[in-house]
């Protein structure tokens, strides 16, 4: 089975507001630095997909919120793709507070493989290096987490 360590971080001064909690807007950036994260550790670098003439454009996002996270907190976000069928790709975020363990946002993002063109793409039958990496973490868990 594979396995993806989650991704880990502190939060910054800069993402937080006026009542000193990560502002509402930096969670969704926190998705992505983990999807990033995610693509690295899984042996494709989010790099090679661009150079490979891939573009994953962002088909939604959303975030609830449950507990605010601080300046200084460390935190953990634990990715897990739930849809993946070659041309479109689904992924969950659990943002949770390494100090306690407690719940801080669950989120959803949805993309599409396209060409420079914007035209979808199949990756199964036009990048099955691509269409493999993701396929083979559909409902992984990540480091213990679902």
């Amino acid at each position: 089975m594979n396995k993806i360590t989650p991704y880990e971080r502190d939060v910054y001064y800069y993402e937080t507001d006026k009542m000193g909690i990560v502002h509402h807007s930096n969670y969704i950036r926190i998705f992505e630095e983990t999807r990033i994260d995610f693509l690295n550790k899984a042996g494709m670098p989010f790099e090679n997909i661009e150079a490979s003439g891939l573009m994953m454009p962002v088909l939604s996002v959303e975030c609830r919120y449950k507990s605010p996270l601080r300046f200084g907190d460390r935190f953990a976000v634990y990715p897990k793709i739930t849809k993946f069928n070659g041309t479109t790709l689904e992924l969950d975020y659990r943002i949770v507070k390494c100090s306690d363990g407690s719940l801080c946002s669950e989120g959803h993002s949805s993309h599409c493989f396209t060409d420079s063109e914007l035209k979808p793409i199949r990756t199964k039958k036009n990048y099955p290096e691509i269409y493999k990496v993701f396929h083979d973490y559909i409902d992984v868990e990540i480091n213990g987490v679902l």
